[in-house]
């Protein structure tokens, strides 16, 4: 018997949205993992906002909205308000009731850009880490940078000194550098190329360590652009790491990190520098016999490409590739936290393999 077509709504609806989310959906033991992370940082919270006054967004709710957008690329904070105003699976993600106003895409980002600030991302990256912890190697690591294209186009690199001869779109035939020129939408973008024969673009640089038994993400930082970056970044890394007494054997690298300063200060950290070989640099490689001979380099090596894997995810659906907040300090924290995304997505996939 063919059902009739009817366009009556129901006044009340008797199913709850947690009965609505199938139990064995990919976002169940994200948000578990989540909700454990934002219970542990209340306190953390509670001395960014004033004891009285008008009740803003709460921050954990902030916080899971942020990580639905890393998850679903969703591109702007409007289309995210949209999509929270129909979509229930995002309503019982975020801890929206069914009926609850979803607030204004300008409130939500003020509310985001005075709650979130580096302590803030890496606490929170911290607590994820330690969820993390068992399924990563305590030993033996990998890093690497990639670039950042800021929110800013080529005609605003303009001279520092006011003088905009040439700046109004024709910028052919003008020399411009760092030193003589900057963004005047994002004074911190620098203009840089990765590569020889690439276009140099107005950018940031992204670095993470990531352990070698499952390539999760062990810490992430950025830079401002520049040739010497990446292997600051990662001596910086590796440093911190150090310091807290975390052991750490190997570190492997690609042949951009082939240097003798690099690998003598990893040596002096009792850190073995299992960087691959640049033999066409002048003076040769950095790297000789005595760390190459053993079977571990060969490993390393082998191991090295998965953190392919962390920026490849981070830049196809967390939407790095180009951020669309302007400032290191801006730009930082959400790289920090689309690292701790992918770390949260790559936690249930491992517990799942070992059963």
């Amino acid at each position: 018997m063919r059902g009739d077509d009817q366009q009556q709504n129901n006044v009340f609806s008797y199913v709850s949205l947690e009965d609505r989310v199938p139990s064995d959906h990919p976002l169940r033991p994200i948000r578990d993992s989540v909700d454990r992370v934002l219970k542990a940082m209340s306190r953390e919270f509670d001395k960014l906002y004033a004891e009285g006054g008008r009740a803003s967004i709460a921050p954990e709710r902030l916080l899971r909205a942020l990580l639905l957008q890393v998850f679903y690329s969703i591109r702007s904070e409007r289309m995210l308000m949209e999509q929270l105003e129909y979509n229930l699976l995002f309503r019982w993600f975020v801890g929206l009731e069914m009926d609850e106003p979803v607030w204004n895409h300008s409130t939500f980002s003020k509310n985001r850009d005075r709650l979130l600030n580096q302590d803030i991302a890496r606490s929170f990256f911290a607590r994820v880490r330690e969820q993390a912890r068992p399924y990563m190697s305590d030993e033996h690591f990998t890093v690497d940078g990639t670039m950042i294209e800021a929110w800013a186009s080529q005609k605003s690199f303009q001279k520092k000194d006011g003088d905009d001869a040439g700046s109004s779109g024709n910028f052919h035939g003008h020399k411009r550098t760092n030193d003589t020129h900057a963004s005047k939408t994002d004074p911190d973008a620098k203009l840089y190329r990765k590569g020889h024969g690439q276009e140099a673009r107005l950018s940031y640089l992204g670095h993470v360590l990531t352990e070698n038994r499952n390539g999760l993400i062990a810490d992430a930082m950025v830079t401002a652009a520049d040739g010497r970056a990446e292997r600051e970044a990662a001596l910086l890394m590796v440093h911190d790491r150090w310091k807290r007494h975390e052991p750490i054997r190997t570190v492997a690298a690609d042949k951009a990190y082939d240097t003798r300063e690099f690998v003598s200060l990893l040596r002096e950290m009792q850190v073995r520098p299992h960087v691959a070989q640049n033999l066409n640099r002048p003076g040769g490689s950095a790297v000789d016999a005595r760390t190459t001979r053993h079977v571990g380099y060969e490993i390393s090596q082998k191991r090295r490409p998965r953190i392919e894997r962390a920026f490849g995810w981070m830049k196809s659906v967390g939407g790095i590739r180009k951020v669309k907040l302007r400032g290191l300090r801006k730009v930082g924290w959400l790289f920090v936290m689309t690292a701790a995304a992918f770390n949260l997505w790559r936690i249930p996939k491992l517990i799942a393999a070992e059963r």
